[in-house]
């Protein structure tokens, strides 16, 4: 017995080497290199499992070829449009080139920006567009959920799939890991495609759960298409507990509903080997006019939608975010639920803080992840400290996902403020240019500040004890690997 002790000891340490070896040989950022041989060293078991199954690279070629698959389908779409007269303006010019040059996001006319600030809205309205549609609904989703409010938007789709109208699914498989399959089994019997996104099964587990696709992303006939931080279940619309949900979504019409429609191609490909380059899934839309009858107040705003996974050479909405902090000049205003910048957008947000910028960062007071929630804290004290404003939110849980900078330039989609959205995810977001949107989603952050607290005034979090704080310094060491 104790030979076989002495061999499992030995096997283990042995395989722990190996897993270090494998995690400096990786050439990750030093961060989370050092967070994982860390957690392998004191936890050897364990820390090897969790490797395994949420930490190991796989090889981003064998996941799909998005250089080239992104190009093929920027050329399809480009075929059908038609963008005369486009300007962008100087103080933006930039940030569009980032995004045109390293994720093939090209600026498109926004014809009217609809903003939902609850639930209940966002699902009247997506109810109301889906009833409405004559052609397609293409839906990519983190959660799709077997509830009343999951049902209630399956029934919907079920009867738009029998009047002949093409309805196409991804959901992400680690989000719907609770979802049992007949709920999607009942649509694919009605005639609705569906496919999950990076299926976990073994042995395949470990090159896939660390991957996931948590865009929340619908396009209704290529005229209509919604982004932000929703998904479809029913406590984003009833809250969890005693706490209710305040999130965001936007509705989008006009030419940017182009770019929507290609980043769910490019997803359908990946999950189907289907490749939609058809010009029906790209109608001709009405362009706004200079006499003033454009479809809506909003037509001169320009936008682009810009997605991001670990499969792409950068980290593109990363990028944005930065280059947008830095290019501040009166102010930045973010909320998000999860707080745990990696180095560049901390680095950014505390040197635009100290610089004079108007920093304010709105997170929720109580998270629905507890281990978050305490790896959060000391990085909002950090840059609390640098000068930026901190706020919490108390009237629920906050999982709107947004930013706004200088009146003129604003983003709402999936993507987190945390080490995950940037490097790990598939994520989308929406970058729109123009004072109309900006300054309606200020509004809607100032109204949010309104039921929130300084972190300066909760002592708990400014002057944690001394368990709380070994706490906190513990998580924010694992933060690289939440």
């Amino acid at each position: 017995m104790d030979i076989l002790y002495i061999i499992g000891g030995i096997v283990t340490w042995v395989l722990a080497a190996a897993a270090m070896l494998h995690v400096i040989m990786d050439n990750r950022q030093p961060a989370k290199t050092m967070a994982w041989t860390l957690v392998i060293l004191f936890l050897p078991l364990a820390g090897i499992v969790l490797y395994l199954f949420f930490g190991l690279n796989t090889r981003r070629q064998r996941l799909v070829s998005q250089r080239s698959l992104d190009q093929l389908s920027r050329r399809s779409m480009l075929s059908f449009v038609d963008q005369p007269d486009i300007q962008v303006d100087d103080s933006h010019e930039q940030l569009v080139e980032l995004f045109a040059n390293q994720n093939s996001s090209l600026p498109f006319r926004v014809h009217d920006v609809g903003i939902h600030a609850d639930g209940y809205s966002f699902i009247h309205s997506l109810l109301g567009d889906i009833a409405a549609a004559r052609h397609h609904i293409h839906i990519d989703i983190y959660i799709f959920e077997d509830d009343a409010l999951g049902n209630l938007v399956a029934d919907a789709l079920i009867d738009r799939a029998r009047q002949g109208v093409r309805v196409r699914i991804i959901f992400d498989d680690v989000g719907c890991w609770k979802v049992p399959s007949a709920f999607f089994e009942r649509m694919r019997e009605e005639g609705v495609e569906i496919h999950p996104f990076l299926p976990v099964h073994f042995p395949q587990f470990t090159s896939k759960a660390n991957y996931r696709n948590h865009r929340k992303l619908i396009v209704i006939d290529g005229r209509v298409g919604y982004v932000g931080g929703m998904n479809l279940a029913l406590r984003y619309v009833k809250g969890t507990g005693e706490q209710s949900w305040r999130d965001t979504m936007l509705r989008l019409t006009g030419p940017i509903v182009y770019s929507l429609q290609r980043a769910f191609f490019v997803d359908w490909y990946f999950v189907d080997r289907t490749l939609m380059t058809e010009r029906v899934y790209y109608p001709p839309l009405p362009a706004p006019t200079a006499d003033g009858t454009a479809p809506a107040a909003d037509r001169w705003n320009l936008a682009q939608f810009v997605t991001s996974g670990p499969i792409t050479p950068y980290p593109e909405i990363m990028q944005g975010f930065v280059r947008a902090i830095t290019a501040a000049h009166r102010y930045i205003y973010i909320e998000t639920p999860y707080f745990l910048p990696n180095e560049p957008v901390l680095f950014a947000l505390k040197t635009a803080a100290l610089a004079g910028v108007d920093v304010c960062i709105l997170c929720p007071h109580r998270s629905d992840a507890r281990f978050t929630e305490w790896a959060s804290r000391s990085y909002l004290r950090e840059v609390s400290q640098a000068g930026a404003r901190v706020y919490l939110y108390e009237a629920g849980f906050l999982h709107s996902k947004l930013m706004v900078v200088d009146d003129n330039l604003s983003t709402c989609g999936s993507t987190n403020v945390d080490f995950r959205s940037f490097e790990n995810n598939f994520e989308s977001n929406i970058f729109i240019y123009g004072q109309d949107v900006a300054l309606r989603l200020k509004q809607l952050f100032l109204n949010d500040l309104s039921q929130s607290t300084l972190l300066d005034d909760v002592d708990d979090w400014v002057h944690p004890s001394f368990p709380k704080r070994l706490c906190e310094s513990l998580t924010r060491m694992l933060s690289p690997l939440l």
